[in-house]
């Protein structure tokens, strides 16, 4: 079915869909959480602490619909009975967005290789774990929705481009020398996965996030705040809540026609 058949006021909806967020108590996993619920899906909230079920309180105290899930996403056998109890409890998924991601600084001089390790294991093979394990549900889900099922992977602009090493000057907030190759890793998984699963109607892409630092950030660390506006083509961060819109699209059957590309979501910062 192309979109010209869905009905317009239907097009972006995800009434009687089911969701899992990984990283949902996140800066940015909060806002992808509320838009999926907000368009009527129903979210399951994942997290490693009680952070998980305060956000799922918070989203039902507004009518949202939410459910907890809290593992780690890096320990598969835990990622795997959570998924068999979306199963038991659900009887689909029609969304994944693999957004979970240790926020951990460094550089150059002070990078391990433990932490390329630790990078690589949540960023890629936790990706791929899940959906490997989600995969059953996920096809059934396709074969009920227009538009199929929905793998969206949160990757980085960084995972394309370097940082700028003079933008930090001394703020510590330096993007460490592990974390944009593995959210590279995450955007050439996101290619595969998408050609090895299309035949399942399982459609996956990937967003890649520019600027979208700590709140606060102007205060803290002015210098480093003006500096990664200065850099930015529209002179400004980037709000959590500019990620709902692409998220929507990919995850509705809006995006029908849309898999294995990579959405930049960055201010223009990779045009340049």
């Amino acid at each position: 079915m192309g979109n010209h058949e869905i009905p317009f006021e239907k097009l972006f909806s995800l009434d009687g869909r089911v969701a899992l967020v990984t990283g949902a108590t996140g800066y940015l996993g909060h806002s992808i959480s509320h838009i999926l619920a907000e368009a009527g899906a129903h979210v399951i909230i994942n997290g490693r602490s009680d952070k998980t079920t305060r956000l799922m309180d918070e989203m039902k105290s507004r009518g949202l619909k939410a459910s907890a899930a809290i593992f780690d996403v890096t320990d598969h056998k835990a990622a795997a009975m959570a998924i068999n109890r979306i199963e038991t409890e659900r009887g689909r998924l029609d969304i994944l967005i693999n957004n979970a991601y240790l926020g951990k600084t460094g550089t150059f001089e002070t990078a391990t290789d433990e932490d390329f390790c630790s990078a690589y294991e949540i960023a890629v093979t936790a990706a791929f774990g899940l959906v490997q394990h989600a995969k059953p549900l996920l096809e059934k889900a396709a074969g009920i929705n227009p538009g199929g099922a929905s793998v969206i992977n949160i990757a980085s602009m960084y995972g394309m481009v370097s940082p700028d090493p003079a933008i930090y000057g001394d703020s510590g907030l330096n993007n460490p020398p592990f974390y944009g190759p593995a959210k590279a890793g995450l955007i050439q998984l996101t290619r595969y996965l998408a050609c090895h699963l299309a035949g399942s109607k399982i459609r996956v892409n990937s967003i890649s996030p520019g600027p979208f630092p700590p709140q606060g950030i102007a205060e803290k660390n002015p210098v480093f705040f003006k500096e990664l506006c200065r850099r930015n083509p529209l002179g400004r961060i980037g709000e959590p809540d500019e990620l709902r819109g692409p998220v929507l699209l990919l995850a509705s059957d809006a995006g029908s026609y849309i898999t294995g590309i990579n959405l930049p979501v960055d201010g223009g910062w990779t045009a340049w």
